[in-house]
């Protein structure tokens, strides 16, 4: 499994109250290009693949589970998103990243990007699954 790379904006993004981690429309997008945690802010920083066969601009929206905060931490549960190629190739892309994309100020703004570490191409009919943590989370905040 990939591990959890956070950006760093979004610590602030949450403290400033410009996401809602609950309620908030999340998605994850497909790129081949390295995100930056340090310097990458919004979905525009981040170089998303090509379009077409089965990928959307924008990636899949992603449901969350719960958002719920126990004995202090706070942690957020998302249900696995699968990527499907039809009608030709997805790719090639190494990288998720999730970001949130409700809020307009700032727009679009960056949460977390997994590496897998290599080049994936997906052929016609071929999936792919980002697979998040059910019982530990996504994230958690404490």
């Amino acid at each position: 499994m990939a591990a959890y790379n956070k950006f760093n904006q979004f610590v602030q993004n949450l403290a400033n109250g410009a996401m809602n981690l609950g309620s908030d429309a999340l998605h994850v997008m497909l790129s081949n290009v390295a995100p930056n945690g340090a310097t990458n802010q919004n979905l525009a920083d981040i170089t998303e693949i090509g379009v077409g066969n089965g990928y959307a601009a924008g990636g899949n929206a992603v449901t969350t589970t719960s958002c719920t905060q126990t004995s202090g931490t706070l942690k957020l549960i998302l249900v696995s998103t699968v990527f499907t190629a039809s009608g030709g190739t997805i790719g090639p892309f190494r990288y998720a990243v999730l970001y949130d994309a409700t809020p307009t100020s700032p727009l679009k703004p960056l949460i977390a990007w997994w590496d897998y570490g290599s080049s994936i191409t997906l052929n016609a009919t071929e999936t792919f699954t980002v697979s998040f943590d059910g019982t530990n989370g996504v994230l958690q905040i404490a």
